[in-house]
């Protein structure tokens, strides 16, 4: 093992080191293609940004303690008594005012844990009243963070505590599995929704549903789903055919994705869109298909569908996974022409495009711009920017991009810490790649086969076959309790909609 390590666990200089400006104060063009875009920054932006720390409450200034004083042996004049009911009232009030923005704040951020914890405390207050609302947005939360078993919990208690379900709730619910791949479990819900008069499943949960099972290539549940469906009068609306038209694309069903796509020009309730046109050109797009991808962009043109930012975003990103430099550029400088903003999505797959390639002069260049023009980065901006630094073998930018990660409050799901891995695994320190794997699993991020691939590989050019053989035993125990979180005692059912 080579000597060229670096830390990035919770024990080293990685949430402690302070941040270096990144270097540079002349403007500087940002992609050097054909048709060159420059940088119109003033200069080189700061690397620390500050936030101002949000202050709950004082110790000693709980809205429901009082001191007692004796008030048994004195008489308190009407308003006086008045006057205190409330200033409790109103200091009772801003205290539930702050911590729901805590809240909301939390669930913005994806933080679940974090929210969970929140509504625990604010639930405990003898003021708050129980919203519906709350409980989907943690239900809705939940799910898109991986976490069903949280989300069924949540689920439990909030029908313990007197809320009526309704098929909205249960539905956020069938999408939790769904997000999680846990079909089983999802069809179990549909069943019970079924059964409930009030609870009947709609054409969003059939559309859930469906996705799942595209998502998994079980084209036979799909066929059984339109079938209940239509004997339920559940119309398939833009939204279900979109989801089919993925999935048949990705399976390489070329077919069959004609003939839905026929059957929505010929339809009324589910006619083509822009989120159609944006399925197809993505799903050539990332097979690196690009004269279909472009055949297919002047075929909805013909249909009288015109793009809109993410049509131009899927562009950018299929020509910059094929080092398409001058078309990327091209279609940039059109946007700019039609009035059309930057996104994060637009930098990010600028970046990704060096990043794959471990250009990290044109990525820096491209991060920079993002940042100067006040577009706000994401997940993916900086999981990009780790396995950019780490393919071009600048190790010490990693720590640095992490401590910014941590400093801008980016949400560490996933895909980071797989990037961060990658990274570990590149710089061939294995011993930080264990840490980091530890925090990933601390932080309650489940590994998937992206972590498990990176690491085995790690371990195999280190002849580290012990390693190798804990890490497939830990795969199987992690899809075992995932299955059995799914599915539990008389609740296994056919899995086929009946």
């Amino acid at each position: 093992m080579t000597t060229n390590s670096f830390s990035l666990s919770s024990s080293s200089s990685l949430f402690s080191s302070p941040l270096r400006p990144p270097a540079g104060g002349n403007l500087r063009r940002l992609l050097h293609f054909r048709q060159p875009l420059t940088i119109t920054a003033a200069g080189a932006t700061s690397s620390s940004v500050a936030f101002p720390k949000k202050k709950h409450w004082k110790q000693g200034e709980y809205p429901g303690f009082t001191e007692q004083t004796g008030s048994h042996n004195k008489k308190r004049t009407p308003i006086k008594n008045i006057k205190k009911k409330l200033d409790r009232k109103n200091n009772a009030t801003a205290w539930v005012n702050t911590v729901t923005e805590a809240l909301s704040d939390h669930i913005d951020k994806k933080q679940w844990l974090q929210a969970l914890q929140v509504f625990k405390m604010l639930k405990e207050q003898p003021f708050y009243q129980l919203k519906e609302s709350t409980y989907m947005k943690l239900l809705v939360l939940l799910g898109k963070c991986g976490q069903p078993g949280q989300a069924q919990q949540l689920f439990d208690t909030m029908i313990e505590e007197g809320l009526e379900p309704t098929t909205e709730f249960y539905t956020a619910l069938v999408g939790a599995y769904c997000r999680s791949n846990i079909i089983d479990k999802a069809f179990t819900i549909l069943h019970r929704m079924i059964e409930l008069p009030y609870c009947q499943p709609d054409v969003y949960t059939y559309s859930i549903l469906i996705k799942a099972c595209v998502d998994a290539s079980r084209f036979d549940l799909v066929e059984s789903l339109y079938e209940q469906m239509a004997d339920r009068s559940v119309v398939p609306n833009t939204v279900t055919q979109n989801i089919v038209l993925s999935g048949y694309g990705r399976a390489g069903k070329y077919e069959e994705m004609e003939k839905v796509l026929s059957g929505m020009l010929e339809s009324t309730s589910s006619r083509p869109d822009i989120w159609t046109m944006n399925t197809i050109l993505s799903l050539f797009g990332n097979k690196g298909q690009i004269e279909m991808m472009e055949k297919w962009y002047e075929k909805f043109r013909s249909f009288g569908i015109e793009p809109e930012t993410r049509t131009f975003n899927i562009l950018i990103g299929a020509y910059g996974k094929k080092r398409m430099y001058d078309k990327m550029s091209s279609v940039m400088e059109y946007m700019r022409k039609l009035s059309f903003p930057w996104t994060t999505s637009t930098y990010n797959n600028v970046i990704e495009a060096f990043s794959d390639i471990g250009d990290a002069k044109h990525m820096e260049y491209t991060f920079d711009q993002m940042r100067t023009e006040g577009v706000r980065a994401d997940t993916k901006t900086f999981c990009c920017l780790i396995r950019g630094y780490a393919n071009a073998d600048l190790f010490p930018k990693v720590i640095n991009t992490v401590q910014l990660a941590g400093k801008l409050e980016i949400p560490e799901n996933t895909s980071f810490f797989n990037a961060v891995i990658y990274a570990c695994a590149k710089a061939e320190d294995l011993v930080e790649m264990e840490r980091v794997f530890k925090r990933m699993k601390d932080k309650q991020c489940r590994p998937d086969d992206t972590t498990y691939s990176v690491m085995v590989d790690a371990y195999r050019k280190e002849g580290m076959t012990d390693k190798i053989y804990d890490l497939e035993q830990e795969k199987q125990m992690m899809s075992a309790s995932k299955f059995n979180d799914s599915v539990s005692g008389d609740e296994k059912q056919e899995l086929m909609p009946t």
